[in-house]
């Protein structure tokens, strides 16, 4: 009869559980597994649940009756739920439990709740029996770590419509009337101030609104978190006093200043009676960099010389560079990147082209590879060729030898301006990548009907082909003469899916990655070719499968995605890991740069934090998905 009656109980929550995401498209096992170890328990109204004073969390948590109120137990924690209540079938404690930290939050029952606890260890045994919850727990975790710099991605996205320059008086930054306390208001007060209005610094006054301190989120662990400060201190006991201030008559130059001279990040904009009117803070200026924007495109534009471009190719690797340390995502800075690297290669051909007379000839400058996929990092050289049309009146050979020197020219140039000259002189002054249309086709050809291995190497260069200058119509009837011809031969693309396995994701069986791919740098993986060229290989394949013309890896795999009928969450998934990848590569390039080496993408596991490393490991088992699509499309 016991045995009965526990069955029942573990029935009842299979089916409580198989109607709630992410729980209805797991394995039966892995629902059943959570039925038969998780414990239901009970709390009345206005029982704490969890909360930071509980120490690591040691449970996740499924409500399964009632509701449970999310308070923020620091300022940070907004950004974990965008709802501030939870319900029935909804989880939480994921980022503690991944982290093995204590809860950012407090949960509260609003009402009387049951919940179905899971311990920890069998937490993490659901994460490793189940893809898809594991899958829901690390998009949880990236999504801890996208939403945080969300809001800054907006503003970017804003920036090439603002008007306002680093000579704007601060009257006119200042968009919003200050939010402030008196230095008696308890921590937890400005602490849920902070989290509900989303502000990033408290400033505090005395009796005449004249600030006397200052309280910021870069405060809350250092002085409030580890010290143990109890939260109903006044918050004068850890401000920071003697905040600095400005006239609102000052400009944002002034402010900058300010804040480089005393290591602030934030500047209180002030009345003639020193009431305070206003908070600028590093963001507010960063915002004015889309001037910093319009005037490097302006000055890329109008340069008269190389020595011009190369402080404009300085300026935009230094705004990227700010685009990263302020969160933006990978995918926007690398489009960032690309886009004004062709801008300033534009305006080096159009230089040259003062010297160089082509009136009259059909022909386009062509980018390959990452720059042809609007993919480029920090670390780049140049990947570039020529395709032109010759007529029956025209010397097909002078007219090469003429397109040649110009093109010397051009990747010379380049060179000055920051893009190294191809070590494997896949460069348009090289007379094999200098041909005319009907010549790329049959050079296409020969690839695409002999799959040799130097043609497969080729074709995942040469394929991610876009056209930078000149006549774009004819890199668009290149692209669709590939598209024909692939069509017609499912030999190429069986090899060229073979050629996509021939490198696997650095997932071990005893250890969380391998990391002796390259016996030069131990301990280390290759982001670039164990990382983001198994995404960039599979997208490529599936692209030219269904006759897909675009070449950014992303655009390829939700294009391709759908017409394969992938779900939904399985590109984005897929996206979302190269994404990360992406933005590893930069990070590191950036701190290499940093230290006045070359970037590389060399990046050791053990230097990334808990979370980073499990996210790490979840894009290349998203890699080894979309490997595994190709093994069954092509039975390899």
């Amino acid at each position: 009869m016991a045995n009965s009656a526990t069955e029942m109980l573990i029935s009842a929550c299979i089916r409580f559980l198989q109607a709630y995401p992410p729980f209805d498209r797991m394995e039966v096992e892995a629902v059943r597994f959570i039925a038969e170890r998780a414990k239901l328990a009970h709390y009345p109204k206005g029982a704490q649940i969890l909360g930071s004073e509980m120490g690591v969390a040691r449970s996740l948590y499924i409500v399964q009756c009632g509701r449970v109120r999310v308070k923020a137990g620091s300022p940070l924690a907004n950004v974990e739920y965008s709802s501030v209540t939870l319900g029935p079938g909804q989880a939480f404690s994921i980022g503690a439990l991944m982290a093995q930290r204590p809860s950012a939050n407090a949960y509260v029952a609003r009402e009387e709740v049951f919940c179905y606890e899971l311990p920890s260890d069998d937490f993490f045994t659901l994460t490793q029996k189940s893809t898809a919850f594991n899958l829901f727990c690390t998009q949880h975790i990236a999504g801890l770590l996208n939403q945080s710099r969300q809001q800054l991605q907006l503003q970017f996205a804003q920036r090439a419509s603002e008007q306002k320059t680093m000579n704007s008086p601060l009257t006119a930054i200042v968009k919003r009337e200050p939010v402030a306390v008196g230095p008696q208001a308890t921590i937890r007060q400005v602490v849920e101030t902070m989290a509900g209005q989303h502000l990033g610094s408290m400033v505090v006054v005395d009796e005449a609104s004249h600030p006397i301190g200052i309280f910021t989120l870069s405060d809350v662990l250092k002085r409030i978190v580890l010290p143990g400060v109890p939260l109903d201190q006044p918050i004068s006991s850890v401000m920071s006093g003697s905040p600095q201030t400005l006239p609102l008559a000052a400009n944002a130059h002034d402010a900058a200043l300010v804040m480089a001279m005393h290591g602030v990040r934030h500047v209180l904009a002030v009345d003639e009676g020193g009431s305070l009117r206003g908070v600028i803070s590093e963001r507010d200026l960063f915002k004015l960099q889309g001037a910093g924007l319009r005037q490097i495109r302006h000055a890329i534009d109008a340069a008269t010389s190389i020595q011009v471009l190369q402080h404009a190719r300085a300026d935009v690797r230094q705004l990227a560079l700010t685009m990263l340390a302020e969160g933006v995502g990978a995918q926007e800075i690398t489009q960032f990147i690309s886009t004004l690297n062709d801008t300033v290669t534009r305006r080096i051909i159009s230089l040259n082209l003062e010297r160089h007379d082509f009136y009259g000839i059909d022909w386009a400058w062509l980018s390959f590879g990452s720059e042809g996929r609007d993919e480029q990092t920090f670390s780049t050289d140049q990947d570039n060729g020529i395709v032109f049309v010759c007529t029956d009146i025209m010397d097909r050979e002078q007219t090469q030898l003429r397109f040649i020197e110009f093109a010397r020219e051009v990747n010379e140039d380049l060179d000055r301006c920051g893009f190294p000259l191809c070590k494997g002189n896949i460069m348009a002054s090289n007379p094999d990548l200098c041909l005319t249309i009907d010549e790329w086709e049959e050079r296409f050809a020969q690839w695409i009907h002999t799959p040799e291995p130097q043609a497969l190497l080729n074709a995942t260069i040469f394929f991610d082909f876009r056209p930078l200058h000149g006549r774009f119509n004819l890199a668009h009837r290149l692209r669709l003469s590939l598209l024909r011809q692939t069509r017609g031969n499912p030999l190429f693309l069986r090899m060229l899916a073979q050629n996509a396995l021939s490198v696997a994701p650095p997932l071990g069986r005893f250890r969380d990655f391998v990391t002796d791919g390259d016996p030069d740098h131990p301990g280390c993986i290759d982001l670039k070719k164990f990382g983001v060229r198994l995404f960039t290989d599979a997208a490529r394949v599936f692209a030219l499968a269904r006759q897909v013309e675009a070449t950014n890896t992303v655009h390829r795999l939700k294009r391709a995605g759908a017409l394969m009928n992938i779900p939904a969450e399985d590109v984005a998934a897929s996206i979302e890991g190269f994404n990360f990848l992406q933005l590893l590569r930069l990070r590191h390039q950036h701190f290499e740069q940093e230290q006045g080496r070359a970037g590389d993408n060399f990046v050791s596991p053990d230097d990334l934090n808990e979370i980073e490393r499990r996210i790490l490991k979840e894009a290349f088992r998203q890699a080894r998905k979309l490997q595994a699509r190709l093994k069954i499309d092509y039975q390899l």
